[in-house]
């Protein structure tokens, strides 16, 4: 555990938390080795024992980097996990990409993980919805509504600042780990979601990563790549000899053109394209 101390109030609601989880026979935790998901699956670990696992979607619209991240987390806690595959991308819904397109990806996900717990005798689901998401227009929420998923997280009082806190004191290299979010987020709300437009942001992404940015987003416009980094990233991707390279890369992925969004990286930056929106959607 890290030395610093919790709060008296952080103490109170660390408790809260874990006489939750205790209060189920067993839980089955949707897992994606984010900041949230992570430290909910570790203290269900802790209290439930063999009693919880953790389950790790896997789709097109998942980065394998996030994947082999998550598992190797686990790996290193000792947290039980399994891998179970999502089928998004078969349905129309959620390929034409509408506003409410994240409503189908957790629709999907939550069906597979309901479907998982059935099987192998799991009879609650928890995701890790905080008390923060609450305050935000979230379709996905409504998914995990119909099938029952309760978010412990959220029911002990805990905000994103709590869950870093935790995280930290736990020891969960997790604690300062930046948002996720699927690479369907990259798309204009409204613009068509493909295998082929999916794999192109990722490999944009991992270059991007392997080039030691932190913090980024490829926006995909069509032929066109929007990048956003952190506004302290800004001046060395603009390195001429660096740029290029990103470029050369781009252009052989299949992007025509590539551009930098000067106002860096931003969560939500696509919903300004949505007139009157004014909510994140669970776009990041």
């Amino acid at each position: 555990m890290d030395s610093m101390a919790l709060t008296p109030e952080l103490k109170d609601k660390y408790n809260k938390l874990k006489e939750l989880i205790s209060s189920y026979p067993n839980l089955l935790v949707a897992y994606s080795g984010g900041v949230d998901s992570t430290l909910l699956l570790k203290i269900a670990f802790d209290v439930l024992g063999e009693n919880t696992i953790g389950i790790i979607g896997i789709s097109p619209s998942i980065p394998g980097r996030e994947v082999k991240e998550a598992q190797e987390i686990a790996r290193k806690f000792n947290l039980p996990f399994a891998l179970v595959e999502t089928h998004e991308m078969d349905d129309a819904k959620y390929s034409r990409n509408p506003e409410n397109r994240c409503y189908y990806c957790k629709k999907e996900l939550f069906g597979e993980l309901y479907d998982y717990a059935a099987a192998n005798g799991f009879t609650h689901l928890a995701d890790g919805t905080n008390l923060d998401d609450a305050t935000d227009h979230r379709p996905g929420r409504q998914a995990a509504a119909e099938l029952h998923v309760v978010s412990p997280l959220s029911e002990a009082g805990l905000q994103k600042q709590h869950i870093r806190q935790l995280s930290r004191f736990l020891g969960l290299p997790t604690w300062n780990k930046p948002a996720l979010a699927c690479l369907s987020s990259r798309f204009p709300t409204g613009t068509p979601i493909t295998g082929k437009a999916l794999h192109m942001v990722e490999e944009a992404e991992d270059y991007l990563y392997s080039r030691d940015f932190k913090i980024l987003r490829v926006r995909h416009h069509g032929k066109l790549a929007r990048i956003e980094v952190g506004e302290e990233e800004i001046n060395r991707l603009l390195d001429d000899a660096i740029r290029k390279e990103i470029y050369q890369r781009f252009r052989e992925i299949g992007y025509a053109f590539v551009s930098l969004d000067l106002a860096g990286y931003r969560q939500g930056s696509l919903n300004q394209l949505l007139e009157g929106q004014t909510t994140r959607n669970d776009l990041k």
